[in-house]
């Protein structure tokens, strides 16, 4: 499904390549529906992988930087812990070429899904590595690039069959979690937190901030 071009300024034609950033427990095989989007959109697109149970995510975070420093400059969409990992990898290097990053459902001030999960031995392994970066998330961003999150509001997921979360969620992930200080754009899409990757709705909204530093207004999901 083609994505139309945005009215407001450069054509996706003109717009950087983007790095694609999978989540805890996916592969790149995730993010396929998600770049044929944006490739229908005139975008460039790549996707990056990284252990994200049984690898530390600030290893993650530093294998990105390396990424980055040795290629072209490029814009980022990060899945989930893939948009933590991806700002983690901008604090630690800030003068890398990276000008916007969408965060699609990342937990940003941190997961009580993460948190309630830590409580149960059998389901903390589940988490790995990445259980603290999942717990604390971030403490804000006062970085040089613009970040933009898409939330989604259909609470389907793992934690609300864990009660972590309630119904103003995606189903994993509360949506006030997803806000933290410093977001230049805040937006709600109807999908659940793994319906995010395959939503038509939130790939245009990915595809509009990459272009225009900001979100559509439309009749759908407004921020809250």
């Amino acid at each position: 499904m083609s994505l139309s071009p945005s009215h407001h300024s450069q054509d996706a034609t003109a717009a950087r390549p983007v790095l694609l950033i999978h989540g805890i427990w996916n592969t790149r095989l995730w993010l396929l529906p998600l770049a044929r989007r944006l490739r229908a959109a005139g975008f460039e697109v790549r996707i990056w992988g990284y252990p994200s149970v049984l690898g530390d995510p600030a290893r993650a975070s530093q294998a990105l930087v390396d990424r980055l420093a040795a290629a072209p400059p490029v814009d980022l969409v990060g899945y989930s812990l893939g948009g933590l990992v991806a700002l983690e990898a901008l604090r630690i290097a800030p003068e890398l070429p990276v000008r916007r990053v969408v965060c699609l459902g990342s937990p940003l001030c941190g997961s009580c899904t993460a948190r309630a999960l830590c409580t149960r031995h059998w389901s903390s392994l589940a988490l790995g590595r990445s259980a603290n970066l999942l717990q604390r998330g971030l403490d804000g961003w006062t970085g040089q690039a613009e970040v933009g999150v898409v939330a989604g509001c259909v609470p389907r997921g793992l934690g609300r069959l864990l009660s972590s979360v309630d119904a103003t969620s995606d189903g994993t992930v509360a949506v006030s979690e997803t806000r933290m200080p410093g977001l230049r754009d805040h937006c709600l899409v109807s999908a659940s937190h793994s319906g995010l990757l395959f939503s038509a709705a939130a790939a245009r909204q990915a595809a509009g901030f990459l272009r225009d530093g900001c979100f559509e207004r439309g009749s759908g999901p407004q921020n809250v």
